[in-house]
């Protein structure tokens, strides 16, 4: 890892273990809290206390990076953490559609969500490994990658305003789960696994849970470019995606509604991803020996990723809240046209 002043800083085997084996238990402690007793709705309060909860520990394990690892580390971190984090807010409403088209009771939908999520950063971990792997070996990927970055800018801002739930298709893998996996018709309680008349077969939950997973698998294909497209570093990728991950289905409760309110976000994510697009081709230019190539510096990038989701949240909300007002007049009119 190279941090503040050019050295480089490696990270030791320990510090991979301590930060897996942390993950671990916190995602098990988490798993325990949702199974124990009888299964229940996750209510907002509860949502936005996990959702500060998994915000706080990214915050202290970006201060614990800045004091050994130098202040680029700890801003490369914060800079990942935050596009992870502003892509997975429009991957949510995609959930939301899994979740309504596999009629999943909400009282199991946290349940869902964090074996799903969990499920995605294992098939993640290996995603970076390979990404990290080929990067250090062939330096051409970063142009590959930069041009994906702004190719996918592009279609962001095409697609916005279209039918996202027309767009949500069954991906390969749960194709082949839906087919191959023997499975009830309906729900049985909590379970994945059940046994009818001495068959063992999974229930809906095991699909979706698959479902979830492979989808945010999907939706990595932008999110690890982008990342890379602000650090190579392996340890910064993987942590910065855990934990943006781990907060990731409290905030699908915290949000509710607010997430079909969002008009703009895909606007704001557009600018984001042709902005680290660009930053790839333009280090890769500057490292080939291009003198006119800028260099762009980490908190340039976590300037302009949290100015985005500020101004884009903030637009999103007031244009939410002139449509909810017009949307009173127009029904008051039409009540004084009928009377």
């Amino acid at each position: 890892m190279r941090a503040a002043g050019g050295f480089v800083v490696t990270i030791p085997v320990w510090a991979w273990i301590a930060v897996i084996g942390g993950l671990l238990v916190v995602l098990a402690f988490d798993l325990w809290i949702v199974d124990r007793g009888e299964p229940r709705e996750f209510s907002p309060r509860q949502a936005g206390f996990w959702v500060g909860f998994y915000v706080t520990l990214a915050v202290i394990f970006g201060v614990v990076l800045w004091i050994f690892a130098g202040p680029t580390s700890a801003g490369q971190f914060f800079a990942g953490y935050l596009t992870e984090y502003s892509l997975s807010v429009d991957n949510l409403f995609v959930f939301y559609i899994i979740m309504s088209r596999f009629a999943v009771p909400k009282i199991y939908q946290h349940k869902v969500l964090l074996v799903g999520i969990l499920m995605a950063l294992v098939m993640r971990g290996g995603f970076i490994a390979v990404g990290a792997a080929a990067l250090s070996s062939f330096g051409w990927l970063f142009y590959v990658f930069g041009l994906f970055l702004i190719y996918t800018a592009v279609q962001l801002v095409r697609q916005h305003g279209q039918d996202e739930e027309e767009e949500v298709k069954e991906n390969l893998v749960l194709r082949w789960a839906r087919r191959a996996l023997p499975h009830t018709d309906d729900y049985v309680g909590s379970k994945v696994l059940v046994k009818v008349d001495g068959r063992r077969m999974v229930t809906p939950l095991l699909i979706v849970m698959i479902a979830i997973g492979t989808t945010d698998l999907l939706f990595a294909l932008d999110s690890i470019p982008a990342i890379f497209g602000l650090t190579t570093d392996a340890f910064i990728v993987f942590t910065a995606n855990a934990f943006a991950l781990m907060g990731l289905r409290q905030l699908y409760f915290l949000l509710g509604d607010l997430l079909q309110r969002l008009a703009y976000l895909s606007y704001g994510l557009a600018f984001i991803l042709g902005f680290i697009g660009v930053k790839l081709i333009a280090e890769a230019l500057h490292s080939s020996g291009v003198s006119w190539a800028p260099e762009v510096p980490i908190w340039l990038s976590l300037s302009v990723i949290g100015v985005t989701m500020v101004i884009t949240t903030g637009a999103s909300l007031i244009k939410a809240r002139r449509d909810a007002r017009e949307g009173e007049h127009i029904t008051t009119a039409a009540s004084a046209d009928q009377g």
